[in-house]
């Protein structure tokens, strides 16, 4: 990479209390529930690792060391496993493990947005740029995301946001950016409008919750004034930061499921149940089935 900083660390915000999955997430955080047989978190920083991450930073809350002790050797589990010779499952486990020394955990102790989780990272991640994945949103597509976004950021430096098409008539449900001039696989970003009033909006890309930043988004957090929802919001200290730096959006045209929402994770277990050769025969057979019958 020449005259960019490499990016080397991934912040992930994993306070959330997923009160739209009430009463599971009382007991299970929704970073942890499951799509066929993987956390939802996984799939996240499977796409990370793909990517070329190297530091994985967890902003956690109340309630969520289970995510802290699974991204951990469980001995017990290992040495049972060890013991009825269960080769493939230890495997399994070992290639989930981070290096020792490659994931931190710290705490957002109040729930005051995504502004504010992304703040209470900046001890660990330093002054260089950073990833940030939203772990709700998990992708599917040959090339993850959060690489083809690594491609661009080689050409264009500065910050990288991913952004996707929605129908015009659906902007105003989501943060939009305006466009510029072509960039690689995407295109300069002049503004952004979170939730645009319907017929305003620059645009119809929507940000789909992965971002490249840039370490100077942590002094404009630090004093950034509760937006909507009473909370500190990333996109108002990203309208600052356009002002200053160079913003590119990387036209993402794979699949993207929000798992936080209820027909969100139901669909992301029928796709990647679907892409996988070991189920799909059985999957396909039932869905089919159950559709007949709902005829």
């Amino acid at each position: 990479m020449v005259g960019h900083a490499r990016v080397k660390k991934a912040v992930f915000p994993v306070a959330g209390l997923g009160t739209r999955f009430l009463p599971a997430t009382k007991a299970v955080p929704k970073e942890m529930m499951t799509v066929v047989d993987k956390p939802v978190i996984q799939y996240v920083v499977d796409e990370a690792i793909e990517a070329g991450v190297e530091h994985f930073v967890f902003v956690t809350g109340r309630g969520k060391g289970v995510i802290e002790d699974y991204f951990d050797i469980q001995y017990e589990l290992e040495a049972t496993l060890k013991a009825r010779n269960k080769k493939a499952e230890l495997s399994l486990l070992e290639s989930i493990l981070p290096k020792a020394g490659t994931a931190s955990f710290t705490r957002q102790q109040e729930p005051l947005g995504l502004g504010h989780a992304v703040w209470c990272a900046r001890d660990i991640v330093g002054q260089e740029p950073f990833a940030l994945l939203l772990p709700d949103m998990i992708m599917k597509s040959e090339k993850g995301c959060l690489k083809g976004m690594m491609e661009l950021y080689e050409v264009a430096g500065g910050n990288v946001i991913a952004v996707e098409e929605c129908a015009p008539e659906l902007a105003h449900r989501y943060g939009i950016v305006a466009t510029g001039e072509a960039v690689g696989e995407g295109f300069r970003i002049t503004d952004m409008v979170e939730k645009p009033a319907p017929g305003t909006q620059p645009s119809n890309f929507f940000i789909n919750g992965r971002y490249i930043l840039q370490p100077e988004i942590f002094e404009i957090l630090e004093t950034q004034e509760r937006g909507a929802g009473n909370e500190i919001q990333l996109t108002d200290g990203m309208l600052k930061l356009v002002k200053q730096q160079s913003f590119t959006g990387y036209h993402y045209r794979g699949a993207t499921y929000d798992t936080g929402a209820k027909d969100g994770f139901i669909m992301a277990n029928i796709a990647f149940a679907l892409s996988r050769d070991d189920i799909r025969p059985l999957v396909e057979a039932d869905l089919k089935a159950l559709v007949a019958a709902l005829k």
